[in-house]
């Protein structure tokens, strides 16, 4: 049963959600009508209250979704389908430090705390203050944050911490840090970046060329939803598409002789050969 000062999720007939908090004394307005406290307070998770005009509507527990969506927001926000892989590309989790940059009006920084648990620790970095002030009042909005550390910080002077597990950036020009990225992490240590566009995806991996990474991945994630209706089931008419290019890395030392045990093809041997040329040499091939 929700208690007053809880949030709920709210669903109208019409299907439409809203996420509101329980106020005691203070009822919740719709076109539908008027929602008084005490009838949500009194409902069940999974059940119903009607308004003054008898109108139901479901109340539900946020989830952590809903929680994201819901945040108040001065900035784009990194949507649930990124952040999940996110977390999971990043090893978030209990007893892991993870280091954030561009904390924004902070829904990764949201998700990263709940993943994290109480024995795992964020430490997020903003360099603007309206947007840093907003980050700590979304978290509290949310009942989460007591695992992590806000800074009003630009980390072109380096990050605050040292011997973290990960590090994501979401930040205009990521290349410019990632010295200080490297810095910051333990040996092996994972790294992600969000960038919107593709020239931006290129300079973040001509960075990651002259400096020691591996195991890099871009990707782009989509999300269709399908209309759930058993006899008639096809595509909703609209998705969530491009929000932006993912790259993750991890820290990697390679050995002089690495390349020399690549095997390439004709099209490989072309770019590993416009790879050498980047880095300075004669871009002819030895392999």
């Amino acid at each position: 049963m929700p208690g007053y000062g809880d949030l709920v999720i709210l669903i109208s007939p019409r299907g439409k959600r809203y996420l509101r908090r329980i106020q005691e004394g203070q009822g919740i307005h719709f076109q539908e009508g008027i929602l008084s406290a005490t009838t949500v307070r009194e409902a069940i998770f999974g059940g119903s209250a009607r308004t003054a005009h008898g109108v139901p509507f479901m109340v539900q527990r946020p989830e952590l979704v809903d929680l994201l969506m819901g945040v108040k927001r001065q900035t784009q926000i990194i949507y649930p389908k990124d952040i999940a892989y996110i977390c999971m590309k990043l090893g978030v989790g209990p007893g892991r430090v993870t280091l954030e940059s561009g904390t924004g009006s902070g829904s990764l920084t949201l998700a990263l705390s709940y993943v994290s648990g109480p024995t795992g620790h964020v430490h997020s970095c903003e360099a603007r203050e309206e947007f840093h002030k907003l980050a700590r009042r979304n978290l509290e909005w949310a009942g989460l944050g007591e695992n992590v550390t806000l800074y009003l910080r630009d980390i072109a002077t380096g990050f605050p911490v040292r011997e973290a597990d990960a590090v994501f950036l979401d930040v205009r020009t990521p290349w410019e840090y990632l010295d200080q990225a490297l810095a910051a992490v333990k040996p092996g240590g994972t790294f992600g970046f969000l960038v919107p566009t593709v020239d931006q995806v290129g300079r973040v991996l001509f960075g990651l060329e002259t400096r020691p990474f591996g195991d890099i991945e871009v990707v782009e994630i989509l999300l269709r939803k399908w209309k759930p209706v058993a006899d008639r089931l096809r595509p909703e008419d609209r998705m969530i598409a491009h929000t932006g290019f993912l790259i993750f890395a991890r820290q990697q030392e390679k050995p002089a002789d690495w390349d020399s045990f690549i095997t390439l093809g004709t099209r490989e041997r072309k770019q590993h050969a416009a790879r050498r040329q980047r880095l300075g040499g004669n871009g002819e091939e030895e392999i």
